[in-house]
């Protein structure tokens, strides 16, 4: 069995998270039981989710355990196998974590699934056509129920989750508005991702200007709100809501250190009869066939070309993942291990 690298949460955050939370270590691999596969990751997703569970706060999950490899998603390949349904090379995603190579009791249902590479990316199952894609579809269909003609806003739009909602929302016929950091994010997303108006919201210093430049974009006001930051960036969308619109709250990434997030005018979600609903993806897997399935075909006939960054060895990790935290990354944030 191959000696194993794997990055451990080694002390908790105070505030901002810094590379030394985390350890490099090396570890021997076990031999295999019965049921069980030996999977070598090609690639390892990062995600705003992991701040969170860096913490030992109560949330949503369990905290990630001290002296414990990090959690995470993985794509990759099977190099050796005691279960009748896993073969070797079959390519597989799981929940390998921060490490090259995982072992894996297949027999858990949902603890690893075979994946098609022959017209989708093996990486692209870590975000268009995985949990961030997933994530984009349940907030879209399910929460903000769009109807053609309507105007959907996305903050994080240049993200694995906006991106695919991008598409989503595109294919239903609405107007399509993304919030992103910086003049080229806000050009690839109009250019290469489809969103009629992308705002740079690092040009507007507070809610009151950031919520004018809305205005502009959207005309007819807002319909459908996919929130992945809050802080100032809800703050402006509550101001150019419609009445009856539904906001679909995935993420808070602006208070991830722990600060405050206050709104200032929450009166606006009774005044405009606003639903307002947090989920969490993973709380709904009955869906996830039917989301996969329009994603994985989007990916296939190009009508999703979602972009990667990519950053080289498990060593990088640490860096590559608070550099997605304030927003560093160009599209979904990958570490490839092979």
């Amino acid at each position: 069995m191959p000696t194993n690298q794997q990055i451990q949460l080694d002390n908790r955050p105070v505030g901002e998270a810094v590379a030394s939370n985390f350890k490099l270590v090396t570890t021997e691999t076990p031999a295999l039981q019965d049921g069980q596969v030996l999977v070598r990751h090609h690639f390892l997703s990062l995600d705003p989710y992991m701040r969170g569970r860096m913490n030992d706060s109560k949330s949503y999950a369990v905290p990630q355990a001290l002296g414990q490899t990090m959690g995470g998603g993985t794509v990759g390949e099977v190099m050796e196998s005691k279960n009748d349904k896993y073969d070797v090379g079959d390519k597989v995603v799981g929940m390998g974590g921060w490490q090259q190579y995982s072992v894996v009791d297949a027999t858990v249902l949902g603890a690893l699934r075979k994946v098609d590479t022959t017209h989708v990316p093996l990486s692209a199952y870590l975000g268009a056509v995985g949990m961030p894609g997933v994530t984009a579809w349940y907030g879209l269909v399910k929460i903000i129920e769009p109807k053609a003609g309507e105007t959907m806003v996305v903050s994080a739009a240049t993200g694995a989750v906006g991106s695919a909602f991008a598409a989503l929302s595109k294919a239903r016929g609405c107007r399509t508005v993304g919030i992103a950091g910086g003049p080229d994010k806000c050009k690839y997303a109009v250019e290469e991702l489809g969103f009629d108006a992308c705002i740079d919201y690092k040009l507007h210093k507070d809610a009151n200007s950031l919520s004018a430049a809305l205005k502009d974009a959207c005309p007819n006001g807002v319909d459908g709100y996919f929130e992945n930051v809050g802080g100032m960036v809800l703050d402006a969308v509550l101001s150019r809501m419609n009445a009856f619109g539904r906001i679909a709250v995935c993420g808070m990434i602006a208070g991830y250190n722990g600060a405050p997030l206050p709104l200032t005018y929450p009166a606006l979600i009774l005044m405009n009869r606003l639903k307002v609903q947090g989920f969490i993806v993973s709380e709904h897997m009955e869906v996830w066939p039917e989301a996969l399935k329009e994603l994985g075909t989007m990916v296939a006939t190009g009508k999703l070309r979602a972009r990667e960054s990519i950053a080289q060895g498990l060593e990088a990790a640490p860096e590559a993942f608070l550099g997605l935290l304030k927003g560093k990354n160009f599209g979904k944030q990958l570490v490839k291990l092979v």
